[in-house]
């Protein structure tokens, strides 16, 4: 009996243990939503539930990624680090598209669940019952833009990336700065109105302030679609005639190509004087496509095209710096021309 009661001691005393030494590898955060949640203090294996995630995680700490919502391109593996290529395709908790099988999101044996984009109570929700269903935490964080340099600094911490995540945010307060110092030499009535053109026929778009037309906001572009919800919409090209856009901005190839032979377009102001930019897409796009961290060098290359004159923007030699220390890979001359070749006119 005295031996069973010390055993029984003894695997207390082991579980008391087991349980303090848990409790010293993790801390507790608030995350966007006001959840308290208990994370690992270096997590080692994180599942991004959509593409912006994904972008975060992959320049923060890539060695972390379990894996992608969806495969990369061919086209987007030479601007991507070796070790993440080959990453399997898991599939996304939030967004469109393929949905993660809950088993598939266990088998991948993730420490720490991550969104980041809108802040609602839908991903709230989403988020308490993943955690609830994995007993994985799930992180939210709000994917706003003006919020990027703190939101760097903070999954930094978060990913036990301090360092990492502090340079990544000092660029992004630079680039806010230099956004900032451009605008003040463009008066407003000289600020073009602005259609973000998506899909292959144009007419999907988002209104201004939504996360995925955010950075025509920031870059002084006046968003033809006036406030509404956040996300995505369609239109008509009767409407985009009616709102008579100075400039698109497109983040299709196939709509770039051939709106300039479309009669419904014709009538638009952008597309009768050749003011249609196609935006760079690889490995992930300028404009959004996801709207994550991506944006940054967005915000040059849109400021460039905008307002040639006063931005004096270098964007080959920006690309370059901005894919260096985000993506960790460095462009050669012909990966360049091959992402900003067709990165302008129809055409050109």
């Amino acid at each position: 009996m005295r031996r069973l009661r010390l055993t029984a001691l003894v695997a207390g005393a082991l579980a008391l243990a087991a349980a303090a030494a848990l409790a010293a590898e993790t801390h507790t955060i608030t995350d966007a939503t006001g959840r308290q949640i208990e994370v690992p203090n270096d997590p080692r294996r994180v599942f991004a539930a959509g593409p912006p995630a994904a972008t975060l995680l992959y320049t923060l700490k890539p060695d972390a990624m379990v894996g992608w919502p969806r495969a990369p391109g061919a086209e987007d593996l030479p601007f991507l680090r070796p070790e993440t290529r080959d990453l399997p395709a898991l599939g996304r908790l939030t967004g469109k598209g393929d949905t993660v099988n809950l088993e598939v999101l266990l088998s991948a044996r993730p420490d720490l669940i991550v969104d980041y984009g809108t802040v609602t109570a839908t991903y709230r929700d989403l988020a308490r019952r993943v955690q609830a269903q994995t007993g994985t935490p799930y992180a939210l964080i709000d994917g706003s833009l003006p919020t990027i340099p703190a939101t760097l600094r903070r999954l930094g911490d978060l990913l036990a990336e301090p360092e990492r995540g502090g340079t990544l945010a000092a660029y992004a307060e630079a680039t806010f700065a230099e956004i900032d110092a451009i605008l003040a030499a463009v008066p407003e009535d000289r600020r073009p109105s602005v259609y973000l053109a998506r899909g292959p026929e144009g007419i999907e778009t988002a209104a201004r302030g939504s996360i995925n037309a955010e950075i025509i906001d920031r870059v002084g572009g006046r968003n033809v679609v006036g406030a509404g919800p956040d996300g995505l919409l369609t239109v008509s090209p009767e409407q985009v005639q009616a709102w008579a856009p100075e400039v698109i901005v497109t983040i299709d190839a196939d709509f770039a190509a051939h709106v300039s032979a479309m009669p419904e377009w014709q009538g638009v102001p952008a597309v009768r004087d050749g003011q249609v930019y196609l935006a760079p897409s690889a490995p992930f796009g300028f404009i959004d496509s996801p709207p994550s961290v991506n944006r940054l060098i967005g915000l040059k290359w849109l400021a460039e095209k905008l307002y040639p004159e006063e931005a004096r923007i270098d964007i080959e030699a920006e690309v370059t710096r901005f894919y260096t220390l985000f993506y960790g890979v460095t462009p050669d001359r012909a990966a360049l021309d091959g992402l900003l070749g067709t990165a302008g006119h129809p055409g050109e």
